[in-house]
């Protein structure tokens, strides 16, 4: 019992270390303010690239920069979330967690 699981915890240490290398080459990108600044986001929640258009030396509104800079952010961030859930469940989804670690009991629901 004890080596059973202990293999299974290996298993799950390698699906992690598979997930977060696969997290890193993904790429999510938020265009704000009619694309005035970009953020490009990896799948680890890692802010990639940030560029702001030269053009934007012209409006010259600094408060409004930072407004669609922090907005840009946090929807790639969010986004980046989005894609970690998904790809997390692609991986563990062939995983049987035994009835102790998150497992549903027979006839059981998960809440």
């Amino acid at each position: 019992m004890l080596s059973q699981l202990l293999r299974q915890v290996q298993k799950i240490q390698g699906l992690v270390n598979e997930l977060h290398s696969t997290l890193a080459e993904k790429r999510v990108e938020v265009v704000a303010g009619g694309g005035m600044v970009r953020v490009v986001v990896n799948g680890n929640q890692e802010v990639i690239e940030l560029r702001i258009d030269p053009r934007w030396a012209q409006v010259g509104d600094l408060e409004l920069l930072e407004e669609l800079i922090v907005a840009a952010v946090n929807q790639a961030m969010a986004r980046a979330q989005e894609l970690a859930t998904e790809e997390m469940k692609r991986v563990a989804g062939g995983l049987s967690l035994p009835h102790s670690m998150g497992g549903t009991e027979e006839g059981g629901q998960r809440s």
